[in-house]
């Protein structure tokens, strides 16, 4: 779930650690652990400014994949909703 909100954090443009992490309200150890995931795996990029770290969406293509997902959650539920 923290992944994910960073990515829709994020899907208005670069951020600065210092943003995300009141933003989320997690210890910034923990979100800079989640933002350095996301960028092994290629999903962010990011650049210094001064001592501020600033990250961005690497591929915007990345929102349809979370939205193709956001729906198929949706539709799951809503048919399991019907059957109760």
């Amino acid at each position: 779930p923290a992944r994910l909100f960073m990515l829709d954090y994020l899907s208005d443009g670069e951020k600065c650690v210092c943003d995300i992490v009141p933003a989320l309200d997690l210890e910034q150890s923990n979100v800079s652990r989640h933002l350095n995931l996301l960028k092994k795996e290629g999903i962010l990029d990011n650049r210094k400014e001064g001592l501020k770290v600033i990250y961005k969406i690497r591929d915007g293509r990345v929102f349809d994949i979370l939205n193709y997902t956001k729906d198929i959650i949706k539709d799951f539920y809503m048919e399991k909703s019907k059957r109760l």
